[in-house]
């Protein structure tokens, strides 16, 4: 059974290495994923694949750091995401779980990801041994 939590864990994984193959699977083929910083709400897993592939290419080449670790936020579960520094925040996402998939995705800047509780558990982070 898919938690939110594993989704969430997925998700960090997927940033942490820039890889998002095993992230993808999971994801329904309705799903919905909506940003502060993103225009307009995508609404189906392939226009997210097409985003979310070229978003991670575009850190793979620009060289900047992305962080993502599993926290708690008013909404529940969730990761906290930072650039460049761990401690730089910048975002959290919840998602909803239905059907054994992830259903929706919500990427936040308000409220503050720093309100968030940061559990210190960072996925498939190949920089741990620098925490």
């Amino acid at each position: 059974m898919l938690s939110k939590t594993d989704a969430l864990r997925a998700y960090a994984a997927m940033l942490n290495t820039l890889d998002a193959k095993d992230f993808l699977p999971l994801l329904a083929d309705d799903c919905h994923y909506e940003s502060q910083w993103v225009f307009s709400e995508i609404k189906s897993k392939m226009e997210f694949v097409h985003y979310i592939t070229g978003k991670l290419q575009t850190f793979k080449t620009s060289g900047k750091k992305i962080w993502a670790e599993l926290g708690h936020c008013i909404w529940g579960p969730c990761a906290v995401i930072a650039e460049d520094e761990r401690d730089n925040l910048i975002a959290t996402l919840v998602v909803e779980i239905e059907n054994e998939k992830i259903k929706r995705m919500d990427l936040c800047g308000v409220p503050s990801p720093f309100l968030a509780t940061r559990t210190g558990e960072y996925p498939r982070c190949s920089d741990i041994e620098e925490l």
